[in-house]
């Protein structure tokens, strides 16, 4: 009988050892799969603030590029409203100097606009004599027209050159001292007669360096003897208001 229990009680032994070895094993298992998953969690964690900090940068930067697209579109407002400007009152620059010099248009005055510049073109025979660097009386007149405008608008700056064509002036003077005196000439009365500010002006001789027609015929070289009136805009001037 002693026999029978001490062989149920090693046997109980035996199975509650076996359980107790299978629930240690267990928890061995569990405490691996939770320190992989502590250490994964861990990884998932640093992962997010990575991508945090790589959202925060790129929002930086494209509110940074938002502000600077912005910038950029409010200048170029400013300067197509003063490229607009710009271009409406060149056009009533030419319509003012078209009507001032409508008696001469047709007797050696041209008016041209290119990209916002006036060119008045006034043929030798409207203002000299032949050879000569005096102002004729249709010279001044047509001079004292055009000044009038000009006085309305001080900000443009005058450019006045005078050509000739290739034939040798008789004398001791030259073409090109020619032109030069006769672009003078131009600038003087301007100044004298017609009170134009002398900061605004600037002469210039070409000669026969810038002909505009052929100089082996009578007609290309009349039109080759010309005084060229240049109305520039102020552009430094125009831009400084656009950046203010």
């Amino acid at each position: 009988m002693f026999a029978l229990l001490l062989g149920a009680v090693i046997f109980s032994s035996c199975v509650s050892s076996k359980k107790f070895k299978a629930s240690q094993a267990q928890v061995s298992d569990l405490q691996s799969q939770n320190s992989q998953l502590v250490t994964e969690n861990g990884q998932l964690k640093t992962n997010v603030n990575d991508l945090t900090a790589q959202n925060k940068a790129v929002t930086d930067q494209f509110n940074s590029y938002k502000t600077d697209c912005e910038a950029q579109a409010e200048q170029l407002k400013k300067v197509q409203a003063a490229a607009d400007t710009f271009m409406t009152n060149a056009k009533n620059l030419e319509e003012k100097v078209n009507a001032a010099e409508a008696e001469f248009q047709a007797k050696g005055m041209n008016v041209i606009s290119k990209d916002g510049v006036l060119y008045v073109d006034m043929e030798d025979n409207l203002l000299y004599k032949s050879g000569s660097s005096t102002l004729s009386r249709n010279g001044r007149k047509a001079l004292g027209n055009l000044a009038s405008v000009l006085n309305e608008m001080p900000k443009l700056k005058v450019i006045v050159t005078g050509n000739t064509d290739n034939v040798p002036v008789k004398g001791n003077s030259d073409n090109w001292t020619l032109s030069t005196a006769r672009a003078n000439g131009v600038i003087r009365i301007l100044v004298n007669n017609y009170k134009i500010d002398p900061s605004r002006l600037t002469a210039a001789g070409q000669g026969k360096f810038s002909p505009t027609s052929d100089n082996t015929t009578a007609e290309g070289r009349a039109k080759n003897r010309n005084t060229q009136i240049i109305l520039n805009p102020d552009w430094e001037r125009l831009w400084q208001s656009v950046k203010e």
